[in-house]
């Protein structure tokens, strides 16, 4: 893998993407490989927090995963032909490289993700 491409590089970048939430979030785990965060919103059903988001480094790709797309498919509407050719499943984005295009485009969709979860009183 070339220089500035390792899975933990690409770890990193998209870490920092989920990082600008963390003041009003609750890190779970944040390890060289594992960053996760929960709402503060607890669910009726399980009396747990609503997971929000997370970024782990696997055997084979780095994903994302942003539970607001799960819960709100709507926010996948304008999505980018390349970004959704990423997903796996309803709510995870692998990545085995930097694209700072598809970077760009989900640290919009993180945002928009925040900002509904927000605005539904789930943060």
């Amino acid at each position: 893998m070339e220089k500035g491409n390792t899975f933990n590089d690409i770890f990193l970048r998209l870490k920092s993407i989920m990082h600008n939430y963390e003041s009003y979030l609750e890190v779970k785990i944040d390890t060289h490989e594992s960053y996760s965060l929960d709402t503060k919103h607890i669910m009726e059903h399980n009396r747990k927090n609503l997971f929000f988001g997370a970024v782990q480094i696997k055997k084979n790709y780095v994903s994302y995963h942003l539970m607001p797309v799960y819960a709100c498919p709507d926010l996948l509407q304008d999505i980018s032909p390349n970004l959704k050719k990423r997903m796996q499943g309803k709510s995870c984005f692998n990545f085995k490289k930097i694209d700072e295009d598809l970077f760009h485009e989900l640290r919009d969709l993180t945002k928009k993700g925040f900002e509904r979860f927000k605005n539904n009183n789930l943060i």
